[in-house]
């Protein structure tokens, strides 16, 4: 099976107002959509500032900018929930809601014939189904998620700025 054979769910996260954490959201049935929210998050929109002061903050190390991309992993089992990180970040891309104690991963509604948090949502913000490689607006997290976002580029100094 080629990537381009894979089935990911997508997850726009400009349509997506994280109402899953309320009473008839998306994820009433299902635990691991703050997961997925998280990952399509620090993915697409974290900043990957060279000094990065959410890691620094934290008092539990339970933050780590990875090797590949400078993108930032949450350690579930570290993390307290003091929503430091998100205080410190200076653009405001670490969302309180998003860093619950204890966490579940999302298992793809593994068996199911149809996926609970697409089926539920109330504003279409999510999908299932294959991604192109290229395809516009869409980034490709990992081999089972995809996001619909604008996805932050760092610009060198004295390069041009286009919309």
């Amino acid at each position: 099976m080629t990537d381009k054979d894979l089935i990911r769910l997508i997850i726009d996260l400009d349509a997506c107002d994280s109402c899953y954490d309320s009473e008839g959201g998306c994820a009433v049935d299902c635990g691991g959509l703050t997961s997925v929210r998280e990952s399509a998050t620090f993915a697409v929109i974290c900043r990957r500032c060279e000094y990065a002061s959410c890691v620094e903050v934290c008092p539990f190390n339970a933050l780590e900018r990875m090797e590949d991309g400078g993108v930032i992993k949450r350690h579930n089992l570290r993390c307290v929930s003091c929503t430091l990180c998100a205080q410190a970040c200076p653009f405001g891309t670490i969302y309180a809601e998003m860093l619950p104690f204890y966490s579940v991963q999302c298992d793809g509604c593994a068996g199911r014939d149809v996926k609970v948090c697409v089926a539920t949502c109330r504003h279409s913000a999510m999908e299932y189904r294959h991604v192109e490689p290229h395809e516009e607006g869409v980034h490709i997290v990992d081999q089972y998620l995809a996001v619909k976002a604008g996805k932050w580029l760092k610009r060198e100094p004295g390069a041009e700025v286009t919309t």
